[in-house]
């Protein structure tokens, strides 16, 4: 108690700035400012007014209508809303493990020493600077199920290719190849990592009569292993919000496909807020895709874990 009672509290004190740190700071903030604009116009102020759009109808020469719950409630009524959401799980669960185990396989290939191997790393490149649109359109013409290069290559052997676009059991398939096909970026990922595994891990392990693939599967997939958290996390955020491609593969609206197989969230998503005019429910739908983004990243982050090694 002695202690308490001459316990005196002690006011903070704020060092005036002198003139250069003033000035240094108008300087930093001279230097941040297009940034902090960006991200004020086009990052905070839409995201502020999509969460309130999202519990409102809105009306573009009316004020907003405020409806509640509605919009997420109804989510629940709507079968196109499951049927898209269902769609990007398909590509979540199927193309995002597929890309990562092709990328890794390509790039251990890409990481041998053989000659020629900056002309075929530059080959498996290529296709990932290709405008998102061309390439798929260029995909469209190989996959056309009459005058399309692939079917005919399939003819030539005696199979009758399916109609990819149009066929709900190839439709999805047919985006994974394109996917497969544009793998260059996360290739170039792996490879860089595959360059900082230790030689003398490797050499090591040689010398205790590991073979190939024994050194590979106890040295250097674990070492990797980062690098697979983030291609997993990356690609399973960016296929939940998968738009483009499918937007082009499906001619742009319902009328390329009928039984909705390439309907994804996102694109359902654009359809309800520009087609439709449903602001208030797509803003509704951009924010329960925002909730299981952030769900699946805190559990692949969680679980991760067991699966990853860091050195050090």
């Amino acid at each position: 108690m002695d202690e308490l009672r001459d316990f005196k509290f002690i006011r903070p004190t704020f060092r005036k700035w002198t003139q250069s740190e003033k000035r240094n700071f108008r300087i930093g903030m001279f230097f941040i400012a297009p940034w902090l604009i960006g991200f004020l116009a086009f990052t905070a102020y839409p995201m502020v007014v999509s969460f309130i759009y999202s519990f409102s109808i809105y009306h573009s020469k009316r004020p907003l209508e405020f409806v509640g719950l509605q919009n997420y409630a109804a989510m629940f009524k709507d079968e196109l809303f499951w049927k898209s959401l269902a769609n990007t799980g398909y590509m979540v669960v199927i193309a995002v493990p597929l890309t990562l185990f092709a990328s890794f396989l390509c790039a251990v290939l890409l990481n041998l020493k053989v000659r020629g191997q900056a002309f075929y790393r530059v080959v498996y490149f290529l296709p990932s600077i290709v405008p998102t649109v061309a390439g798929t359109i260029l995909w469209l013409w190989l996959l056309n199920p009459q005058t399309g290069l692939v079917n005919l290559a399939l003819a030539g052997i005696g199979i009758d290719g399916p109609n990819w676009r149009a066929d709900p059991d190839w439709s999805k398939p047919s985006l994974i190849l394109l996917g497969l096909w544009g793998m260059g970026g996360t290739i170039m990922i792996y490879l860089s990592g595959l360059q900082d595994v230790p030689q003398s891990l490797i050499e090591a392990a040689e010398l205790d009569g590991a073979n190939w693939f024994q050194r590979l599967w106890h040295i250097t997939i674990p070492m990797v292993s980062p690098i697979t958290l983030f291609n997993l996390i990356t690609g399973v955020i960016g296929m939940f919000q998968y738009f483009a491609q499918a937007y082009v593969f499906r001619g742009g609206g319902e009328l390329g496909d009928p039984l909705n197989s390439t309907l994804f969230y996102s694109v359902y998503l654009y359809q309800n807020g520009f087609l439709f005019l449903k602001m208030g429910y797509a803003s509704a739908m951009a924010w329960v895709l925002f909730v299981v983004i952030l769900i699946c990243t805190l559990l692949l982050l969680k679980v991760s874990d067991r699966f990853t090694y860091y050195a050090g």
